[in-house]
């Protein structure tokens, strides 16, 4: 297992800035994810990983070898495409052998490496199909054999799952984990599915306008988003502008439009003044409905409109002229007339208070 560190790398195509000074260190065995919006930055750092992209500026170490403007090939580092990029015309195990055969590795050797990793990724039973006899899910199995056969020193993945369906992303999802885990990779992995993300990295990047805006493993993220950008990317909020009335200590009590929060800080080392803008990020699922007033993060509304979606139901909550998002699980306000208004609770905990 090597650990990968980007150090201050920065890269130009002509007047854009794709990636602008990005530090950030990736542990040995790690399975990293990196996200954001189109154009953010995230494939081009993938890319610069892989060989295929020279940074202007800065250092990219695998281990203790540093490779910034080392060739692709050097790297040994198992790159695994969006588009799987199989050759039609080569059987599976061919396929798999072929990174195996440019470094002229014996005969034999190669049927048993090519055997093993197609045995990993469960597609021993399909050595002599092509590539056009099988479905999505088993051509991604079969590039990721590719990319391991060659005992990669770390695995690239582009947006490996954008081409399958719902249930097969469901399934390859824990079938990387697992294979990643298996082999102790170290493993960098760039999608656009929040979910995917969520589900089975150890940590990950949000990436905007070629800067990491925030690091951390995927409950931090998703509970501590340390700017809008962030909390707005990775699942669904309620935003609420407010002005501070004290802060300390990691907390932080905001009057907004609904009336006084208090919450936490989503960045720490950065508190707000008293008097400041600040913005309250409110997961729907954190909000409580009934029919009892609390006296601390409690709002009074009706519900406007539902959605049910059998475990749990969708909410517009009106109140104040403010609609907010709320999500209840094993819902009890849906199909039916809610006489006079309810409230709506949130733990202090689950109120985050962004600066930016």
């Amino acid at each position: 297992m090597i650990s990968i560190q980007i150090k201050k790398v920065t890269k130009r195509f002509g007047p854009v800035v794709a990636l602008q000074n990005l530090d950030l260190t990736i542990d040995p065995g790690e399975l990293f994810f990196l996200l954001g919006p189109s154009g953010c930055g995230k494939t081009t750092l993938l890319r610069c990983l892989a060989g295929f992209f020279i940074p202007e500026e800065g250092q990219i170490w695998f281990g203790d070898e540093e490779v910034t403007r080392l060739a692709p090939h050097k790297r040994n580092a198992g790159m695994v495409f969006q588009s799987y990029a199989l050759w039609p015309h080569l059987t599976v195990a061919e396929n798999v052998a072929f990174g195996l055969e440019e470094r002229q590795v014996p005969a034999d050797e190669i049927r048993r490496r090519t055997g093993e990793a197609l045995e990993s990724v469960h597609m021993g039973a399909f050595l002599k199909r092509r590539p056009n006899q099988l479905s999505g899910g088993q051509q991604q199995r079969v590039a990721l054999a590719r990319a391991l056969v060659v005992r990669p020193r770390c695995l690239l993945l582009d947006e490996p799952l954008s081409n399958l369906d719902a249930k097969l992303r469901l399934e390859m999802r824990t079938e990387i984990r697992r294979v990643c885990k298996e082999f102790q990779l170290t493993t960098v992995y760039v999608t656009h599915d929040q979910k995917e993300a969520l589900t089975i990295s150890d940590r990950m990047a949000i990436l905007d306008g070629g800067r990491i805006l925030q690091v951390g493993a995927p409950r931090e993220i998703y509970r501590r988003p340390a700017c809008r950008t962030v909390a707005n990317f990775i699942g669904e909020t309620d935003f609420l502008p407010g002005k501070v009335l004290s802060a300390g200590g990691g907390k932080a009590v905001v009057e907004t439009a609904l009336g006084r929060f208090d919450g936490v800080l989503g960045d720490p080392t950065q508190p707000p003044k008293a008097g400041g803008e600040v913005t309250v990020s409110i997961r729907p699922e954190c909000w409580v409905l009934g029919r009892e007033t609390r006296a601390q993060n409690c709002v009074e509304g009706v519900i406007g409109g539902a959605v049910y979606l059998g475990e749990m139901a969708q909410y517009d909550f009106v109140c104040a002229g403010v609609t907010l998002k709320i999500v209840e699980l094993n819902p009890r306000f849906v199909g039916q007339t809610v006489q006079g208004a309810l409230q709506a609770c949130v733990e202090p905990e689950d109120v985050v208070v962004l600066v930016e």
